[in-house]
C-alpha cells in the first residue's frame, strides 16, 4: 500500500511540473516557429500583419499572466512592479517591431517562475510528507460496532478504536483505563509513552499493544500536526532582513529606472545630430529589461525558502526565513540535559541491595507502576515471579509504592518516602548520582537501586561539530550538580549548571545574552517555555506534543537528535550564502550590461539574459541546498 501511495504521490508530482512548464512549451513552439520562418525557409507570406499574428500567439501563453499581475499590482497601489517593467518593455518591443525579443523576455521569465513555483512545492511537498503522517481512514465506534470513515469528515466527540500497531489519525483524549503509544513518529522519545484515561492523544503516535478507545476532541484540520504543516509553510511571511532589504529597495529602485529610461529616450534628441526616435527608444527598451530586478525578487525569497526546505529534508522545521539568517549568526547554544543531550530512557547502573534475593519482590511492586524507573527495574530484573502475591499495594503521587508481602510491609520509592515512614538509613543520596530507588521490607532498610538517564549517541558528535562551528555551549539542568557535571565532563562541554529552578535557568540565560551575540536555546519546549521565548532563537526538541512549543519556539526538531542543532546552523550559513551570491550575480551582470545597453553596444538578447537568464542561473543556486545530501 505504501509503495502504491508513494507512486500515486510521484506521478500527480511529475503531472503537476509538466503543467506549470505548458504555457512555456507553447510559447517555444510558436517563437521556434517564427524564428524558423525568419531565417530558414523565409518565405514571402511571412511578413506585416501574419509575421505580427504568429508573435502575438507565441507572445500570449508566457505574456499575458504577466501584464495581468501588472495590472493587479497597479490596482493594490503597487505601480512600479517587476510586471510592469516586464509589461512596458516587451510591448514597447512589440511596438517597434521587435517581436522575438518580445517573446523571448517573457519566455525565458515564464521558465524561471515555473521552475520557482516547482521549486517551491517540492519544498512543501518535503514538509507535508514528513509531518502529515496520519491515515486517511479510522474505525468509529457507533452502538458498540466499528464503522469505517474517512479521518477528514470525523467530528469532535466521535469515538475512534484503535488497534494495536495503528496509528492515530486525529487529535483527542483516551477513554480507556489505559493504553501504550509509541511517539517516536513525532518526537523521537524512545521510551513508549503510558497514557490513563483522560489523557491527550495525539495525531501521529502509534497504538501498542492493546485496543484502545479515544474520544476526538479536534477536527483533522485543526490537528497540532496540521498547525505545524501550516506554520511551516507559510514560514516565508517572516522575511528575513536581507530579503526585506531587497523589497524596499526595489521599490525605489524601479521608479528610479524608468525615469532613466524615459531620459536616455528623450534626452539624445537635444545634442545627437541625427536623432532616430525608434533606435533610443529600442535602448531605453533594453534598459528597461536590464534593470529589472526579477532575479533579486524571485530568487532570494526562494533561497529562504529553499533553505527552510533543506531543513524540513532533515526533520528540522524553521518558521520563517528571519530564523535562518539567525541560526547562521548563532554564537552561543545553551541545552538543556535530560530529553536533549540524553534520552531520558532510565537504565539501572547498579543494584545496592542489603539483601539481594528480594530484588523479584521489589520488581513486583515496582510492575503497579507505570513510571519509566518501573520499566527500567523490569528491563533489568526481567518479568515478575508470578508466586509472588502483594496486598494492599498503595501508590503514593511523587514519593513510591507501598504494600503487604506475606503480612510484612515492603516499600519502593524515593528517600522522601523513607523519611515519610520514619525508616532510618545509612546512605548519603545526595553523594550518589542518578536517580536512586530506596527500599525497605518490614521496616528496615535494604538499600538502593541506582538509575541514570543514558546520553544520546549522537550527543558528544553534536557537540563538538557546534564548538568546530565557534559555538560556545553551556548546559544547564534541574538534575543533580553531580550528574550535570559527569555529563558534561563525558560530552566535553564548555559550561555546566545544575539543581536549577526554570526561574534560575532565565537568569542565566539573560547573562549569557548580556555578554554574547546570538543565544540559542534547546529544551523540551514545554517545561523550559520562559527560556525559549527569551533567547534569540529558541529550539524545542520534540516539542509536537505541546501547542507552548508550536506558538514558542521557532525551531522545532523533530526527531529529538542533538545533531540537527549542527546541521540546522549549517544549512542557515548556507542559506545566507547562497542569498548574497544570488545579490552579487544580479547586481554585477546588470551593471555590465546596463552600460553596454546605455551606450548602444547590447542588443535585446542580451538584455533576456541579463534579465532573465541571471534569474534562472539565481534559482538554480538557490534550490541546489534542497539537493544537497548531507551537511555534516
Amino acid at each position: 500500500m505504501e509503495t502504491a501511495c508513494c507512486s500515486t504521490h510521484e506521478h500527480k508530482h511529475e503531472e503537476g511540473a509538466i503543467q506549470l512548464f505548458i504555457p512555456a512549451i507553447l510559447s517555444a513552439v510558436l517563437l521556434g516557429l517564427g524564428l524558423a520562418l525568419d531565417h530558414i525557409w523565409k518565405p514571402s507570406f511571412f511578413q506585416g500583419y501574419s509575421r505580427m499574428a504568429l508573435y502575438l500567439l507565441a507572445y500570449l501563453p508566457v505574456g499575458f499572466p504577466v501584464l495581468k499581475n501588472a495590472v493587479k499590482s497597479i490596482q493594490h497601489g503597487d505601480f512600479f512592479s517587476e510586471f510592469f517593467l516586464m509589461g512596458i518593455a516587451t510591448l514597447g518591443a512589440i511596438a517597434i517591431g521587435e517581436y522575438p525579443e518580445a517573446v523571448a523576455v517573457m519566455l525565458f521569465y515564464a521558465v524561471g517562475e515555473a521552475f520557482q513555483e516547482m521549486a517551491v512545492k517540492k519544498a512543501k511537498g518535503n514538509i507535508k510528507s514528513l509531518l502529515d503522517q496520519r491515515p486517511d481512514q479510522v474505525h468509529i465506534l457507533v452502538n458498540g460496532q466499528t464503522q469505517i470513515k474517512k479521518a477528514k469528515d470525523v467530528n469532535p466527540g466521535e469515538i475512534i478504536r484503535l488497534k494495536p500497531g495503528e496509528k492515530v489519525a486525529l487529535d483527542g483524549v483516551l477513554i480507556s483505563e489505559s493504553a501504550s503509544f509509541n511517539t517516536s513518529a513525532l518526537t523521537g522519545e524512545s521510551i513508549p509513552d503510558s497514557k490513563r484515561k483522560g489523557e491527550a492523544v495525539l495525531a501521529g503516535m502509534i497504538n501498542l499493544q492493546q485496543t484502545a478507545e479515544m474520544e476526538v476532541k479536534a477536527l483533522y484540520a485543526d490537528s497540532k500536526l496540521s498547525k505545524i504543516l501550516e506554520l511551516v509553510q507559510n514560514a516565508s511571511s517572516k522575511k528575513a532582513p536581507t530579503e526585506l532589504f531587497i523589497r524596499k529597495f526595489a521599490k525605489i529602485y524601479t521608479p528610479v529606472v524608468v525615469g532613466l529610461a524615459i531620459l536616455i529616450c528623450l534626452l539624445p534628441y537635444f545634442w545627437v545630430e541625427n536623432y532616430e526616435f525608434k533606435e533610443w527608444l529600442y535602448r531605453s527598451l533594453i534598459f528597461l529589461v536590464i534593470s529589472c530586478p526579477c532575479a533579486l525578487v524571485i530568487s532570494i525569497p526562494l533561497g529562504y525558502f529553499g533553505g527552510i526546505g533543506a531543513a524540513s529534508k532533515n526533520g528540522i522545521l524553521i518558521k520563517g526565513g528571519n530564523y535562518l539568517d539567525l541560526l547562521a549568526k548563532v554564537d552561543q547554544v545553551v541545552t538543556d540535559k535530560t530529553g536533549t543531550l540524553t534520552e531520558g530512557n532510565f537504565r539501572v547502573q547498579s543494584v545496592r541491595l542489603k539483601n539481594p534475593e528480594l530484588l523479584p519482590l521489589i520488581n513486583a511492586l515496582e510492575s503497579y507502576s507505570t513510571h519509566p524507573v518501573a520499566s527500567a527495574i523490569q528491563n533489568h530484573v526481567g518479568k515478575v515471579d508470578p508466586s509472588i502475591i502483594l496486598d494492599k499495594v498503595e501508590e503514593i503521587p511523587g514519593h513510591g509504592l507501598k504494600g503487604v508481602y506475606e503480612g510484612k510491609s515492603i516499600i519502593v520509592g524515593n528517600f522522601k518516602l523513607l523519611n515519610k515512614e520514619g525508616i532510618s538509613y545509612d546512605d548519603d543520596p545526595s553523594q550518589i548520582p542518578g536517580t536512586l530507588i530506596a527500599s525497605a521490607y518490614d521496616g528496615k532498610y535494604l538499600g538502593y537501586i541506582q538509575i541514570a538517564d543514558t546520553i544520546k549517541k549522537s550527543s558528544a558528535k553534536a557537540v563538538k561539530l557546534l564548538q568546530k562551528e565557534g559555538v560556545v555551549v553551556t548546559m544547564l539542568s534541574g538534575d543533580k550538580e553531580n550528574v550535570v557535571q559527569e555529563v558534561a565532563k563525558e560530552l566535553q562541554i564548555d559550561k555546566a549548571y545544575g539543581g536549577l529552578l526554570p526561574e534560575d535557568k532565565v537568569n542565566h540565560v539573560q547573562e549569557i545574552k548580556s555578554k554574547s551575540g546570538i543565544v540559542a536555546f534547546v529544551g523540551d519546549g514545554i517545561n523550559d517555555a520562559p527560556v525559549v521565548a527569551l533567547s534569540d532563537i529558541g529550539i524545542a526538541m520534540g516539542g509536537l506534543g505541546s501547542d507552548a512549543t508550536i506558538e514558542t519556539a521557532d525551531v522545532v526538531i523533530q526527531d529529538d537528535n542533538p545533531l540537527k542543532l549542527p546541521i540546522a546552523i549549517k544549512i542557515g550559513k548556507m542559506t545566507k550564502g547562497i542569498v548574497w551570491q544570488n545579490i552579487g550575480l544580479a547586481f554585477g551582470v546588470k551593471a555590465i550590461v546596463l552600460i553596454l545597453g546605455a551606450g548602444g553596444v547590447a542588443t535585446m538578447w542580451e538584455a533576456v539574459f541579463a534579465d532573465v537568464g541571471v534569474a534562472f542561473l539565481a534559482i538554480l543556486n538557490a534550490i541546489r541546498i534542497q539537493r544537497k545530501k548531507s551537511f555534516i
